[in-house]
């Protein structure tokens, strides 16, 4: 039985797998974290979790915490299959990402070859940055000036639960996820990824 860490996010690497990389940071949403990871984790993904150092990036709750075991400029996007931004407050997590060119770079190779991308809550602000919401249909969080900074950006910002855009799948907020993570799921089981 393999050693378990608080933190590290516990899967078997099997054959084929496909790969899905996290782009966080200290002061993610905490549910918005765990459960999609854990949901492709059940589904057999492999994971790397990528913020700006390796280590532990703690929560929101100041409770939670996982172990980043990639630094964004460990990130070869050619190598992944699926990304996934998950949000936090402003001064959290989403605004960490959204400030890294590499994490940038890696969105926009993503929207380039049209692999499946999924975003919730302040998650979006990254795309934002990355000039990639232009025509693209999206939901956020609707605070905080989210909706219009992707207005601006020439994004339709809709007010839903979960908002499906060809490779890309946004939610709103932590009471989203269940809707959020069956959309992600559906995507990545349609042969997108």
């Amino acid at each position: 039985m393999p050693v378990l860490e608080y933190g590290v996010i516990p899967q078997e690497a099997k054959r084929g797998a496909k790969k899905a990389v996290v782009l966080s940071a200290d002061k993610f949403e905490d549910l918005e974290l765990y459960v999609p990871v854990f949901r492709l984790v059940s589904e057999s993904w492999l994971v790397d979790i990528a913020a700006p150092r390796k280590g532990k990036i703690t929560g929101e709750s100041d409770w939670y915490y996982v172990k980043a075991n990639k630094t964004f400029g460990e990130i070869d996007p050619d190598e992944y299959d699926f990304l996934f931004v998950p949000g936090g407050r402003p001064g959290g997590a989403p605004t960490t990402v959204r400030k890294s060119k590499k994490a940038q770079q890696i969105a926009k190779s993503f929207f380039v070859k049209n692999k499946p991308v999924a975003a919730i809550c302040h998650g979006p602000w990254l795309l934002v940055s990355a000039g990639l919401v232009k025509d693209r249909h999206l939901t956020s969080y609707w605070g905080d000036g989210v909706p219009e900074e992707i207005q601006e950006s020439g994004g339709i910002w809709e007010d839903k639960d979960v908002v499906v855009d060809g490779n890309l799948v946004t939610s709103r907020w932590p009471m989203d996820i269940a809707a959020f993570t069956r959309e992600m799921m559906k995507m990545l089981n349609s042969g997108k990824s």
